[in-house]
């Protein structure tokens, strides 16, 4: 186990978790951040997405044998908010494709980063984990052949749908 490098991890997963909380704190009722929020934001995104980028190129994912569970998470956390670079973010999702076929890391935040990267793409998704909020309120975005959606969510380890749509709506 790399204890520094799954420390590294753990440290950025908690910061990205930290502006996100406070950017749910301060942003007004029409969902606009405080403009040192957003630039903070952006910043930090962006320095994981580099730091990752250059990480992965090194070495390649860091997996749970390498990291442990929490260290995989938080890698694959800091991959799901790389959307300001697209193209990596597509990178990522096939280095995560690789580390889940070899045990390596988990098919639930697979399904989460594959939803993420085709709906940037424009595509309708395939487990049903992004959500838009717009003029309708919050609603999932577009998802391909929703008749075998749960069963999909099933084969990578989520619950059905209709009670992850149920938490977000609840969270809303």
């Amino acid at each position: 186990m790399d204890e520094a490098l799954r420390a590294e991890l753990l440290s950025r997963r908690a910061e990205d978790q930290r502006i996100r909380i406070q950017a749910m704190q301060t942003a007004g009722p029409d969902g606009i951040l405080p403009g040192n929020v957003g630039r903070e934001w952006a910043r930090i995104d962006e320095s994981n997405t580099r730091w990752l980028t250059e990480l992965t190129r090194q070495q390649g994912w860091p997996g749970r044998s390498q990291v442990g569970d929490d260290g995989a998470h938080a890698a694959w956390l800091l991959a799901q908010h790389a959307d300001q670079d697209p193209d990596q973010q597509r990178r990522f999702l096939g280095l995560l494709r690789e580390a889940v076929a070899a045990g390596e890391a988990s098919a639930a935040n697979l399904a989460y980063l594959e939803d993420r990267v085709r709906v940037h793409a424009g595509q309708s998704q395939l487990y049903g984990t992004q959500f838009t909020r717009d003029e309708h309120g919050l609603r999932p975005d577009p998802i391909e052949d929703p008749t075998r959606l749960d069963e999909r969510r099933a084969a990578a380890g989520l619950g059905p749908f209709a009670e992850y749509e149920a938490r977000m709506r609840g969270a809303d």
